[in-house]
C-alpha cells in the first residue's frame, strides 16, 4: 500500500499565521480600550439617572466622541492644543538642560550625590503647583511662569535616570577606554554619554508624564490659550460634551508623544565597538 505524502504550501499559509499574530497583539489593547469605554458609559448613565447630575449624560462616550470629531474639524482642537505643546516642550526642554548634567555629574561622583541626595529629595516631595505664586512674581510672563512650573516637576525624574544609567555602565567598558589610553573627558563622551542615552529617554518618557499632568491646573492661570484653559472655559459654560472631548483630547496627545518616546527608546541600545 503506498503512502499518500502532502506537502503544505507554507506561502499560502503565511500570510493567516502573520493575520493571526496581528490579531492576537491587538485584540487585548482593543479590549482593554472597550473595557474603559464600557465602564465610562455606565458610570455616565449612573450619574445621569439622579435629576442633580443630568447634565453628566452630555460627558458619555458618544456624546464625547462627536464633539472631539467637531473641534478636529473646525480647527479649535489644533488652536487649544498648540499652545499646550509649546509649553510642555519649554519646559522639558529646561529640564533636560538642567537634570542631564546634574544627573551625570550625580552618578560620576559619589560625593556629590551623598551631598545632594536629602535636599533633592525634600525638593522633590514638593508639588510643583505649590510655587504658583513665586512663579507668577519671578517670571515677567504667564507663559514662562507655566514652563518653570513645568520644568521643576519634569527634572526630577530626568536627574535620576540620568545617574542611574550612569552607575550601570559597565566597568569592563572603561577599563578598555582607559587601556587604549583613553582621558576622563574621553571616556565620558565616547562611552558614558552614548551608555547613558536609554536611561536618559526613559527619564524624558517620566518627565513627559508628570508634564501633561503638571500642565492642566499650570493653565488655570491667566493664560487665555491652551488645554487647560479650554477645559476650564468649558466647565463654566457648562459644556460638558466638549469638556469630555477636551479630556479624550489630552489622553490622545499623551499617549502619541509617549509612543514616540518609546520607540526612540527601544531603538537606543548601544554597545561600544571595539
Amino acid at each position: 500500500m503506498k503512502q499518500v505524502v502532502r506537502h503544505t504550501d507554507n506561502s499560502v499559509l503565511a500570510p493567516l499565521y502573520a493575520g493571526g499574530l496581528a490579531f492576537g497583539q491587538l485584540a487585548p489593547p482593543l479590549v482593554g480600550l472597550l473595557a474603559l469605554f464600557a465602564v465610562w458609559q455606565i458610570g455616565c448613565q449612573a450619574m445621569a439617572s439622579s435629576p442633580s447630575f443630568s447634565v453628566f449624560a452630555d460627558f458619555a462616550p458618544g456624546a464625547a466622541l462627536f464633539a472631539l470629531k467637531g473641534l478636529l474639524a473646525s480647527g479649535a482642537a489644533l488652536e487649544a492644543a498648540w499652545p499646550s505643546l509649546l509649553r510642555v516642550g519649554g519646559g522639558l526642554f529646561a529640564a533636560f538642560l538642567i537634570g542631564a548634567p546634574i544627573g551625570l555629574a550625580i552618578g560620576l561622583y559619589p560625593i556629590l550625590e551623598r551631598s545632594v541626595q536629602v535636599p533633592f529629595q525634600f525638593l522633590r516631595m514638593i508639588s510643583p503647583l505649590a510655587w504658583m505664586p513665586v512663579a507668577v512674581l519671578a517670571f515677567p510672563t504667564w507663559d514662562t511662569a507655566i514652563i518653570f512650573l513645568i520644568a521643576a516637576a519634569a527634572v526630577w525624574p530626568i536627574i535620576f535616570a540620568t545617574a542611574a544609567g550612569v552607575k550601570r555602565v559597565d566597568p569592563a567598558w572603561i577599563i578598555v577606554g582607559r587601556s587604549h589610553g583613553g582621558s576622563r573627558v574621553g571616556i565620558i563622551h565616547q562611552i558614558i554619554l552614548p551608555a547613558v542615552i536609554p536611561d536618559l529617554l526613559t527619564g524624558i518618557r517620566l518627565a513627559l508624564g508628570v508634564a501633561w499632568i503638571v500642565l492642566v491646573p499650570a493653565e488655570y492661570l491667566g493664560v487665555t490659550s491652551g488645554l487647560g484653559y479650554a477645559i476650564n472655559d468649558a466647565r463654566d459654560t457648562l459644556s460638558y460634551d466638549v469638556l469630555a472631548a477636551l479630556i479624550l483630547l489630552i489622553g490622545l496627545i499623551g499617549f502619541g508623544l509617549d509612543f514616540v518616546l518609546l520607540r526612540a527608546l527601544k531603538r537606543a541600545s548601544w554597545v561600544p565597538s571595539s
